[in-house]
């Protein structure tokens, strides 16, 4: 059943290993290095993507060096600049900042891909609901269509929610695989907040079950594996989720919207471009 876990120093070791949490198929990790550290990590059976949060970073995947990964200050300063390592290769990451944090998604794959940088301009956008509907938010995917033929099933992305503002609405569910309606998906969420006092609320339920409801902050994280989970952040602030997703079977997403709220998807803009943005 989904999990939520409260913020708390990682030391730069997983916060989501291999097999260890309800959402297996997910890998999830935070490196925190100062200007000349270096971290070595390899995550066998897993692809990775590296996607630099703040900060600048040498990047050395297998024999292929990406030299100053980052192009900006922190989340909420531009898009991404990230390398997507591949898989089962040795990965060095070397700080060239005062300070540098980079999030490591990852997800089990069984096929050989080679790395490959996907810088800022790589990065598609598209933006979701109104301020009228209270369900503003963008979504900036990282690795989404960019990789198609050149990654496995694992997809990341960084939403931004306006304050007061749901996202993941109308509730929507991806925990069975029926193709053309729904595909089965793990998901991650890693929260942050501008201002950091922000905070939000996570749903999660499933049909004749008691629902599970959290109070998230900054820098809390939540794993789904399945049931309905929309999210929602407090009036004032700015919600940031990275977002991991990897599918059990394949790399199109399908979501699927809880039949009782489905009648919203003709009033809140921009479901459908969301829904094809993630296939």
């Amino acid at each position: 059943m989904p999990r939520h876990l409260r913020a708390q120093p990682n030391h730069n070791q997983p916060i989501v290993a291999p097999g260890q949490s309800v959402t297996d198929r997910c890998y999830f990790n935070l490196l925190f290095l100062r200007a000349g550290e270096s971290i070595r990590l390899r995550v066998p059976g897993y692809e990775t993507l590296f996607v630099v949060m703040s900060g600048l970073v040498d990047i050395a995947a297998g024999d292929q060096v990406f030299p100053g990964v980052g192009q900006r200050a922190d989340i909420w300063s531009g898009q991404a600049d990230s390398v997507y390592a591949g898989t089962d290769v040795e990965i060095i990451v070397t700080g060239r900042a005062a300070q540098n944090e980079v999030a490591v998604a990852g997800g089990r794959c069984e096929q050989s891909f080679k790395p490959f940088r996907i810088e800022p301009g790589a990065v598609e956008m598209v933006e979701v609901g109104s301020k009228e509907t209270h369900s503003r938010r963008r979504i900036f995917h990282i690795l989404g269509q960019n990789a198609t033929g050149r990654a496995g099933n694992l997809l990341v992305s960084e939403l931004y929610a306006d304050p007061g503002c749901w996202s993941g609405y109308p509730p929507h569910k991806h925990d069975t695989e029926r193709p053309p309606e729904e595909t089965n998906f793990q998901e991650i969420y890693h929260y942050r907040f501008r201002p950091e006092s922000g905070f939000g609320g996570q749903y999660c339920y499933e049909a004749g079950k008691d629902p599970m409801v959290v109070m998230t902050e900054h820098k809390d994280t939540f794993f789904v594996d399945r049931g309905y989970h929309p999210t929602v952040t407090s009036p004032g602030h700015e919600e940031y989720i990275f977002t991991i997703l990897v599918g059990v079977e394949q790399r199109s997403l399908i979501q699927s919207f809880d039949p009782a709220h489905r009648h919203l998807m003709d009033v809140i803009p921009g479901l459908q471009a969301m829904r094809d943005k993630f296939k």
